[in-house]
């Protein structure tokens, strides 16, 4: 999920003409990138030892494994502070490893951690070591409560980071690497519960086309190619890691995590050293006008039941069916509207019907469930009150977990 945000940026034309001057001087960086902040330092990582796993799985039957799940949003996703206080600085309170407990007696067998890097790190994109250590404290956390995890890249689609467009390639296959060379490096040992998400929903963030993939659009097609080529490092860049990370399954992203984009053709799966290890990840708030839209719609239609079976059933298609890789919905949910009644069908309908095809859906929560009195329905997407450890709406937590029983 997307939460717009004011972000103050640094000159970017200084720090190209460094990048100009760093190029000529120092030697290529990691993959085959030009550095534009010096060679990358010596990294922690762990020793190598890795955890009993099984990789032996199709990816297809290991998502279906999955069944629900849940992200943690809101959380180590923030950006409004640097330092451990981020964690909390988007209203959600500190993350405890009773919450993964909760998650897992609720029904749910897989949790996505989205994490924000940028602003835990130095100039040259060595991410502090008190973020790592609490990112890894969490993940054990989870991991022992007997779920699934997903740690990604999440708010970090910034020009200064990585931005989807020729002028700012190099410097985001450079960021994109060096980040999950330094994950990877700590996190290599982990068994196969741990799931590495390259991108959140890359895109041109800001500009008039930023959604909606359209396949006409050449800065879309432009952007598609350049996060499917940074992707390809990435995978290059985890796998060298080594121990684990040679075998873990790892999920790709289109443009924006769009379903268009993953439909359309223009979209490719990196090659990939390992054998059957690869997801495709989309997010979809389907239909718009029900799910996030403010007023929108409240009543769940048979149109909206179409809309959810058809892309779902494209998805399937195209992927499961045809090129035999497995589909994780990372993101979906419908907004309160005082509609319980009808996002429990919706609910149903949509778990169910990804479900029937072996795809995972994990719901998204940003702990906002209250409607305001103006009767804004935008973002209100609480569903676990972590505190708690219970549910604002126990019948949508059913209606989820039936769906893949």
């Amino acid at each position: 999920m997307y939460m717009k945000r004011t972000i103050t940026t640094k000159t970017f034309a200084s720090r190209m003409a460094l990048s100009f001057f760093l190029a000529l001087l120092l030697p290529l960086g990691l993959g085959s990138c030009a550095s534009s902040t010096g060679p990358a330092p010596e990294y922690r990582a762990a020793p190598i030892a890795p955890q009993t796993a099984n990789f032996e799985l199709s990816a297809i039957d290991f998502v279906k494994q999955l069944k629900a799940g849940w992200n943690l949003g809101n959380t180590l996703d923030a950006t409004g502070a640097a330092g451990l206080g981020a964690e909390t600085s988007w209203g959600q309170p500190k993350t405890t490893k009773d919450m993964f407990t909760g998650l897992k007696e609720g029904g749910f067998g897989v949790v996505r951690i989205p994490i924000s890097w940028h602003r835990q790190m130095d100039n040259a994109f060595t991410i502090d070591e008190a973020w790592m250590d609490r990112v890894k404290e969490i993940v054990d956390w989870a991991l022992e409560a007997g779920l699934y995890v997903i740690i990604n890249t999440h708010h970090d689609n910034h020009k200064d980071y990585y931005f989807p467009d020729a002028e700012h390639d190099a410097r985001s296959q450079e960021y994109l690497v060096r980040v999950w060379t330094q994950v990877g490096l700590v996190f290599r040992n982990y068994s196969e519960k741990l799931i590495f998400e390259f991108l959140n929903e890359p895109r041109r963030a800001g500009m008039p086309n930023e959604w909606n993939w359209n396949d006409n659009d050449s800065q879309h097609r432009e952007a598609g190619e350049l996060i499917a080529k940074w992707i390809q490092e990435a995978v290059k860049a985890v796998r060298a890691t080594g121990s684990n990370n040679e075998n873990r399954y790892l999920m790709v992203t289109g443009y924006a995590a769009d379903v268009g984009a993953a439909m359309s053709p223009h979209f490719s799966l990196p090659k990939d050293s390992a054998t059957d290890k690869l997801i495709v990840s989309c997010h979809a708030y389907t239909p718009y006008v029900f799910a996030m839209q403010s007023p929108g719609q409240k009543e769940f239609t048979a149109q909206h039941e179409r809309e959810i079976s058809s892309f779902l059933k494209r998805l399937n298609d195209k992927f499961i069916d045809g090129l035999k890789v497995p589909v994780i919905i990372g993101e979906y949910g419908a907004t309160n509207k005082n509609n319980l009644e009808e996002r429990e069908k919706w609910y149903r309908h949509y778990a169910g019907t990804a479900a029937s095809y072996g795809m995972s859906t994990i719901v998204w929560d940003n702990g906002n469930y209250e409607i305001p009195r103006n009767n804004n329905y935008s973002e209100l997407y609480g569903f676990y009150n972590r505190t708690k450890q219970d549910w604002y709406f126990p019948t949508l937590l059913q209606a989820i977990v039936e769906a893949y029983e």
